[in-house]
């Protein structure tokens, strides 16, 4: 039982390491079945380059979309936005990054995978003139004929062979110095915009690690006390349903009060406040000092997630 509760603490610890550990694989899974199961390359000069990007860039921006989709934050940007009003400027900037940078990881790992392999370059690059220029040069007729035929490897006649394995070569070599070249500049503007992040944070090391455990903790109470409300208010109503009573009074917060715990969180350097609802009860508490101007920058990207049970890092 102890062994369980620390395997769970573990996960619960490192849930969003251990979701993009499980999203990669699941990527290059898929990638390596598409390449090997699905791609067939139609070895035509006309066809070869449409049908080599789709099967290089349309998965990607599928992905892309998906992540988008299964982000919390964004349904808690978009959820009321007309009604409301949605934020404007760097806040809004921000999250709008935020949520592109982590549906970005299962695309790029597609597309850096799919170089690596070469097999769709392969398919693209051949049907291009540039590919001609660059690897026939001033070679004979035959080179260009045969570009396009490369992925396929149909030639009969011993030269030819030669040929189409010598520009195979080439082909792969150049998808796979693409590949590692995209791995290393995505570590590259990842590392660095990390650090700007961490350089520019209103708090400290230690704050930020107290702030994310006041966080999941507050989002876990949060959880518990809406199911425990939502099941005495429901059981409330259907009570006086079959009864034909009238419900006794069940104290729910207002849609304004709602709407103030949903909008995104914006940081006060010069109150400790960590999320939304402890801005809400300080302010009913002291209600001059609503009428206070405050400095207010944007809050770590782990304040907006909607997800109850987990936070993500910055």
């Amino acid at each position: 039982m102890e062994k369980f509760r620390e395997v769970l603490t573990l996960h619960l610890k490192h849930r969003n390491a251990l979701g993009y550990c499980l999203v990669s694989l699941l990527t290059v899974g898929g990638e390596r079945i598409f390449s090997s199961a699905v791609f067939q390359c139609p070895c035509s000069a006309a066809w070869n380059l449409p049908y080599g990007l789709v099967f290089l860039l349309v998965p990607a921006l599928a992905l892309f979309l998906l992540g988008c989709m299964l982000n919390g934050s964004t349904w808690r940007v978009l959820t009321g936005c007309c009604s409301r009003g949605c934020c404007a400027g760097l806040r809004k900037a921000w999250v709008c990054l935020n949520i592109s940078v982590s549906a970005l990881v299962a695309p790029l790992i597609w597309v850096s995978m799919a170089l690596l392999g070469g097999t769709f370059y392969e398919c693209a690059a051949s049907g291009t003139k540039l590919a001609v220029r660059w690897l026939c040069g001033n070679s004979t007729s035959s080179c260009s004929a045969q570009l396009p035929l490369v992925p396929c490897q149909q030639a009969q006649a011993p030269d030819m062979k030669q040929l189409q394995k010598e520009l195979q070569r080439k082909l792969t070599a150049q998808s796979q110095i693409l590949g590692w070249s995209l791995i290393a500049i995505v570590i590259i503007v990842l590392l660095f915009f990390t650090s700007i992040n961490r350089h520019c944070s209103p708090i400290s090391y230690m704050q930020l690690k107290f702030w994310e455990i006041y966080l999941q903790q507050e989002q876990q109470i949060f959880k518990s006390q809406a199911t425990e409300h939502a099941t005495q208010l429901a059981k409330e109503n259907v009570k006086c349903f079959f009864e034909c009573s009238h419900p006794q009074e069940c104290k729910t917060p207002s849609i304004e009060d709602w709407q103030k715990i949903s909008s995104l969180y914006t940081f006060i350097p010069k109150e400790q406040y960590y999320s939304n609802a402890q801005i809400r009860e300080q302010k009913q508490k002291n209600q001059s000092s609503t009428s206070q101007e405050y400095a207010m920058v944007p809050g770590p990207g782990f304040a907006d997630s909607s997800d109850m049970n987990s936070t993500t890092d910055l």
